[in-house]
């Protein structure tokens, strides 16, 4: 959260421009009063105005190298369960195990992760009335919501 509010472009890595902006949009001058701002920094980033642009930003910030534009999988699970596991949880247990079950895909794009986020938002879970495989939604999606349908048929059979 702390790199998204600096904006910082490097993972791991605080330029001196980067910590002095974010410091000064944090109105922090000590370590101290940087701690202390840290839950309020907690309470902006999870308002809906700025959650979609620190979710995507997190997805960037992970990607490490030079015209890099896909995470592996296992990076994948840690920063989903990270940045969407404390709202969504249902969901983003029920994906991790869907991409750790699943042999087809070894990455995930920005398109797949950004709408994840969505499907979070809009579909009503654990039942997916809601889901429509005739929108736009990504093949990645598509297929979790039959690997979800195929795991309640065994169960209920």
């Amino acid at each position: 959260m702390l790199a998204w509010k600096m904006n910082a472009q490097k993972q791991g890595y605080f330029t001196q421009d980067e910590w002095r902006r974010g410091l000064k949009a944090l109105r922090v001058d000590t370590m101290n009063k940087l701690m202390k701002s840290l839950p309020e920094l907690e309470k902006e980033v999870f308002k809906s105005k700025n959650f979609e642009d620190f979710y995507k930003y997190a997805f960037h910030y992970c990607l490490t190298e030079e015209k890099q534009k896909c995470l592996d999988i296992e990076s994948t699970c840690v920063l989903i369960d990270l940045v969407l596991g404390s709202q969504y949880q249902p969901q983003v247990d029920s994906f991790i195990k869907f991409l750790k079950f699943q042999g087809e895909y070894k990455v995930m794009n920005m398109d797949q992760w950004t709408n994840f986020l969505r499907f979070c938002q809009e579909i009503s879970f654990p039942d997916l009335q809601n889901y429509d495989t005739c929108e736009a939604w990504p093949l990645l999606l598509d297929n979790f919501v039959d690997w979800l349908k195929q795991k309640a048929n065994v169960t209920s059979a």
